[in-house]
């Protein structure tokens, strides 16, 4: 290609050089790319399992090239869930046609980057995908193979499949593919995350990554209410103010004694201790708990005695800005210092709102289960309570390598139990208690919610389209909290920034059929040549960003480049963005799918989701990227890290067919813990009225019932053992 440049993805350690595609012999210098910043408690990742290797390597075998014929038809059951989100134009996309950088598509015709994947590996895509979820498209072709090349499936069923041979073994041709098999080797845990047997260490899919090694959800704040409340010399004032509901929450942080922090210096040069002095200061909730016990306490009285602590316990740090506490770089808020701000918000809702309804936290669709446990995944951020938002179920590392499920950890329920007290002060939406339809567009039109946690891009979009940035209104991402976890370190725990919500590989995937390309080496050549490319420099920035004329460029022809987690990386066209906000209302996600055909699977680069986010999400993300750059955010690696507390539970685990049989047979542990639309979360159910399990009254009964009725432990037992099996092998590699 002549537009090269020379990148580093956030999505490898390290690329190498490779050779380009299609006909081209030419070749592209790669920079080599560091990881994310490892937790500063861990040692550098290490592959220590690997064997010992023979004192004389044998000879290099000669490498067959993936040759095929130009024009090679590839039958493409793939794309995202829908038919919008699928590689041609739907009818509901393109209309009577659909004008993108001057090139008009209709309905059935291949979305621009599929063009544009044509043209550079000289193949055709005939598109076949029937617009079903993953699940459900590989159910629709299970019967019927044969009559497709590639289709997409979730990792665990296209492992069944292939180890019933109706998958290609991608490892059996990794050497023939330099790019997919460097990105393996630089990220262990995905390579462990796609095995789909540890004897022969077979892979029968290409994973997909909706981003990697990179933040995904985060808190998110209405600003402004937090500056009314907080910000200022002298008293806060109001005309009106409700009186703060009975207190139910009981402090999580320490109520004496003093907690020190890495913090990240409020204009981001670097990194200094910051003290909570709870001798000075007392802890906030036990301040106003004990107010409360005394009579009644007022918003306006609340507020004063918020802004005294935080005054006191940094020893005046945030100045009259004391809203930096929650949404500053320098931001140091923990679950206490939260719930302070939510009764001090919900009681003085005539201040912020003019009305007497202000809800606290609230989710984006209240009525969908997909949103609500959005909540259980925050919560465990928020408390210091591992596996509430793990890449593979509920499962987590302790700091030995054993696995544990937050599921049956007493710790969890006693969390929820924390977050029902919470709702007991009405500091959770109603909505969300009683899942009425309302939903985040509702609550932030209408001033009625002051955070939720959620995905940035699209959620800060609501800037434009919910309020009205003009009188001050603002939305953003804020720092995560500091909260108390035990990561092997110190036996009394530590109070630091974890998150573990960390991106890695998905679970929905591509795979390439036996009886149809399998039987066909052009088609078969042709298919894994589609996957390698996927993870070549140019591939990655084709698949995440779209064809050239979405990406603006320079006069000599070259991309511009701008600095992208320390990296240069392309920048998106004008007409780009004019598109998304005209044809989305600024939703990068449903633009690139819907419309690019980007994004829909392998290895989406977080750099062009970025530039296509609003000036104030980019804001809070600029905070956050900045803490986890230097350290003072750390989170799960996509390595094995000799403190396996930090390493990210592989998305999936090779599973025999006995073992997936048995497991399938643990009924009530499937259906108790649903995380999609429309299924059941017993973890939601409580948080909006309590146990309700005839026989649990507790989170140690809660805990007996998932563990001994409900097959926890055999299920776990399953876990570990597939977990020790993969890890084995991957020490041969």
């Amino acid at each position: 290609m002549k537009k090269t440049i020379v990148l580093a993805l956030i999505v490898a350690f390290t690329l190498i050089a490779f050779v380009g595609c299609g006909k081209s012999a030419g070749k592209i210098a790669v920079a080599e790319t560091p990881a994310a910043p490892a937790a500063t408690t861990t040692t550098t990742t290490t592959q220590a399992a690997a064997p010992a290797k023979a004192a004389e390597a044998a000879p290099a075998k000669a490498v067959e090239e993936l040759k095929y014929a130009d024009g090679t038809v590839l039958r493409m059951a793939t794309g995202y869930n829908s038919k919008k989100t699928g590689i041609s134009f739907d009818a509901d996309v393109a209309g009577q046609g659909i004008e993108l950088a001057g090139v008009t598509y209709h309905a059935g015709d291949l979305k621009p980057t599929w063009v544009e994947v044509e043209k550079r590996l000289h193949v055709k895509f005939e598109d076949k995908y029937q617009g079903n979820s993953a699940t459900n498209e590989l159910k629709y072709w299970a019967e019927r193979l044969g009559d497709v090349d590639m289709v997409s499936g979730n990792a665990s069923a296209l492992n069944e499949y292939g180890e019933a041979g109706s998958f290609v073994n991608i490892a059996e041709h990794l050497d023939q593919m330099p790019n997919f098999k460097a990105y393996l080797e630089a990220n262990p845990i995905v390579r462990l995350s796609i095995t789909g047997n540890t004897n022969t260490g077979a892979i029968y899919f290409s994973p997909y990554f909706d981003g990697v090694n990179d933040i995904e959800r985060m808190p998110l704040m209405r600003a402004d209410f937090v500056a009314k409340l907080l910000d200022g010399e002298g008293p806060f004032t109001a005309d009106k103010c409700k009186d703060l509901m009975p207190a139910s929450y009981e402090p999580y942080m320490p109520t004496s004694g003093k907690v020190t922090i890495d913090t990240v210096k409020a204009d981001g040069s670097g990194v200094f201790k910051l003290t909570k002095d709870y001798d000075k200061a007392g802890n906030i909730v036990a301040n106003m708990n004990e107010a409360l016990a005394k009579g009644s306490l007022d918003g306006v009285t609340a507020v004063n005695m918020f802004r005294e602590y935080i005054d006191k316990a940094y020893d005046g740090h945030y100045g009259t800005k004391r809203s930096n506490l929650f949404i500053g770089q320098d931001a140091a808020w923990d679950a206490d210092e939260l719930v302070a701000l939510l009764r001090c918000a919900v009681a003085n809702s005539y201040a912020l709102n003019g009305t007497d309804t202000m809800m606290g936290y609230f989710s984006r669709e209240d009525s969908n289960l997909q949103r609500q446990v959005d909540l259980t995944r925050f919560i465990g951020t928020l408390f210091g309570v591992r596996g509430m938002e793990s890449r593979q179920e509920w499962l987590f590392f302790d700091s030995d390598g054993k696995l544990h499920d937050a599921r049956q950890e007493v710790e969890t329920y006693k969390t929820l139990e924390r977050v029902i007290s919470m709702a007991e002060e009405g500091l959770i939406a109603k909505s969300y208690l009683d899942s009425s339809n309302e939903n985040s567009g509702t609550m932030l039109e209408n001033d009625i919610g002051v955070m939720s946690y959620d995905y940035n891009q699209t959620q800060t979009i609501l800037n434009v389209t919910k309020l009205d940035i003009e009188k001050g209104e603002k939305y953003m991402a804020c720092m995560v909290p500091v909260a108390h976890w035990y990561d092997g370190t110190d036996p009394n725990g530590v109070y630091m920034r974890f998150t573990e919500s960390w991106r890695s590989v998905k679970t929905d995937a591509w795979a390439i059929t036996v009886e149809g390309a399998g039987k066909d080496p052009n088609k078969l050549n042709a298919a894994l040549k589609l996957i390698d490319f996927a993870y070549s420099e140019e591939g990655q920035i084709l698949m995440s960003y779209g064809p050239d004329e979405f990406i603006k460029t320079k006069a000599d022809g070259s991309y511009e480049t701008f600095i992208f987690n320390g990296k240069e990386m392309p920048v998106v066209a004008d007409i780009t963005k004019d598109l998304m906000w005209k044809l989305t209302k600024g939703n990068y996600t449903n633009f690139a799918r819907q419309y690019l055909g980007s994004t829909l699977s392998f290895a989406k680069s977080q750099a062009f989701e970025f530039q296509c986010t609003h000036e104030i999400g980019m804001e809070g993300a600029g905070y956050i990227s900045t803490a986890i750059g230097l350290g003072t955010i750390k989170h799960p690696a996509l390595a094995i890290e000799k403190n396996m507390w930090y390493t990210s539970v592989p998305t999936t685990l090779p599973t025999t067919t006995v073992e997936t049989k048995t497991i399938n047979d643990y009924t009530e542990l499937i259906s108790q813990f649903g995380t999609a639309k429309k299924k059941f979360n017993i973890m939601v159910d409580q948080i909006q009225k309590g146990y309700t399990i005839d026989g649990v009254g507790s989170a140690e009964d809660m805990v007996n019932k998932v563990t001994k009725e409900w097959g926890g432990a055999q299920y776990l037992m399953l876990k570990q053992g597939q977990w020790k099996r993969v890890l084995k092998f991957f020490s041969t590699l």
